[in-house]
């Protein structure tokens, strides 16, 4: 941070008539938080020194998933001035802040803080020599819904999603009904009128614009009720992991002045297909893509291949990060086109990672890892993916060799001999307990990091498994 900085905001502020300071910060689980205060306490200050900017602002991190026990919750938020924006979904001009943690009386960064966890892994990135800087293009998909109810009591439990594009509603009385319908597994490329929501993403990506997200392509995806996919422009790693917050923030709340929901759970409906978060990642040093080489692979270098072997080795314990809801795992069945199969290959998007092959320029060489979901933290699965590669650059992590047919086609021989990612949230959480050096390099994650996240999320595991399923009941109520 620097006066000039500082000097940025107070010119937002005076052109654009903001009245209310939004300070936000991501929970561990991967939920922006905020609270807000008149402008005036960001530009009514003696001195730099003594301002918001060095002082921050207290607030209560037992309150926060992940963080502070009570007899210890007392922390400290840090706007940062080169995140701050327009906010483009309040009514009053508002600016929009993003914010670091501290511990108030050690005046250091909190371990526990996403955001910090990513600002390690991109320092540690360049201590290695390997390269200066990681790209990420996160291909989000979500989907678009209607109306949805669930509940959970003693004595019942259910949900009921509806959209007006759901193959189910063929038959409604919409007065009048007219028919179209993405049929299950179709939804991919119609136009409108099946593509009932063209005119609802673009709105989200303009709005996007107005906070600076360079948007490459919006598209209705493969499943029926409203399935999308909106790709950012790559970036940095703690760039992108900012961007994938203000694009949560701005979908869902685009959708909902529009009287519609959005969903990133992973698996909302039965039978269709699920939203996955595609993460196309490379390495550069200074203007140079480390991952290109002419006379490799698909182009690859082998510093590209021994980074898709540090992924294919840790997906398992990865996918506690980059999959991390026990929704995750009803995406990621065998079988079912999903990414399963721990393998690489150019163009097969049967395979985990896999090498686009779009065009031969050097600049565009980059691994897409195929199975996370967009549930994740990005301040968290982005670090954990580059912590996984850059193991694979330093033990010079073979690959094997890249598999060319559709993993869907394997004899079952063929089968028995590949590896998969977890089929539990609980088989990647036992992963992560049993690998996690590669992660604890450099100090990007901390024990008390994993420590956490294992125990948060093996409490969710045994929240669920604890209740009634409702097919259960149609399986076993007469037995």
């Amino acid at each position: 941070m620097t006066p000039e900085d500082i000097a940025e905001v107070t010119k937002l502020i005076k052109e654009k008539n903001i009245l209310i300071a939004d300070l936000k910060f991501n929970d561990l689980p991967g939920l922006w938080q905020h609270f807000s205060m008149p402008i005036s306490e960001l530009t009514e200050m003696d001195d730099l020194t003594t301002s918001i900017w060095v002082d921050g602002v207290g607030f209560d991190g037992s309150s926060i998933r992940g963080f502070q026990k009570i007899q210890e919750s007392d922390m400290i938020l840090i706007p940062d001035p080169k995140s701050a924006r327009l906010d483009p979904i309040l009514k009053v001009p508002t600016l929009s802040v993003i914010c670091d943690i501290y511990d108030p009386l050690t005046r250091k960064p909190y371990s526990r803080d996403p955001r910090y966890i990513a600002k390690k892994a991109e320092e540690y990135l360049k201590s290695t020599g390997i390269a200066d800087t990681s790209y990420w293009g996160p291909e989000g998909e979500f989907f678009i819904f209607d109306d949805v109810r669930f509940d959970q009591t003693e004595n019942s439990g259910y949900y009921l999603i509806d959209s007006v594009e759901g193959e189910w509603n063929s038959g409604r009385q919409e007065n009048p009904n007219l028919g179209y319908k993405p049929r299950f597994k179709e939804g991919y490329f119609p136009t409108p009128p099946h593509d009932s929501f063209h005119d609802l993403r673009t709105e989200m990506i303009l709005t996007m614009a107005e906070v600076g997200i360079k948007v490459e392509v919006h598209h209705h995806e493969v499943a029926t009720a409203g399935q999308a996919e909106i790709d950012v422009k790559f970036d940095s790693l703690l760039s992108m992991a900012d961007t994938m917050m203000w694009y949560r923030y701005i979908i869902k709340n685009v959708a909902r002045r529009n009287n519609k929901v959005v969903t990133f759970m992973p698996k909302p409906l039965f039978g269709d297909n699920g939203s996955g978060m595609h993460t196309h990642q490379s390495l550069w040093k200074g203007d140079t893509n480390t991952f290109f080489d002419e006379k490799g692979y698909a182009l690859l270098s082998e510093t590209a291949k021994h980074y898709a072997g540090g992924l294919l080795k840790h997906a398992p314990a990865l996918m506690a990060f980059c999959a991390p809801t026990t929704n995750s795992y009803k995406r990621l069945v065998p079988g079912f086109e999903a990414p399963v199969n721990l393998v690489y290959s150019a163009r097969n998007r049967s395979a985990a990672v896999r090498i686009p092959m779009y065009t031969d320029n050097p600049k565009s060489k980059r691994l897409e890892f195929r199975p996370p979901d967009n549930a994740c933290n990005p301040y968290l699965a982005f670090p954990a993916m580059l912590m996984a590669g850059l193991d694979g650059i330093q033990n010079g992590i073979d690959p094997g060799e890249p598999l060319e047919k559709n993993t869907y086609e394997l004899t079952p021989e063929e089968q028995a001999n590949m590896r998969t990612v977890p089929g539990s949230l609980e088989e990647a959480l036992d992963a992560l307990e049993e690998d996690h050096e590669f992660l604890l390099k450099g100090d990007v994650f901390t024990q008390d990091v994993l420590d956490v996240w294992i125990e948060f999320k093996r409490e969710q595991i045994a929240a669920v498994q604890l209740r009634p399923h409702p097919y259960e009941f149609h399986l076993y109520f007469d037995v």
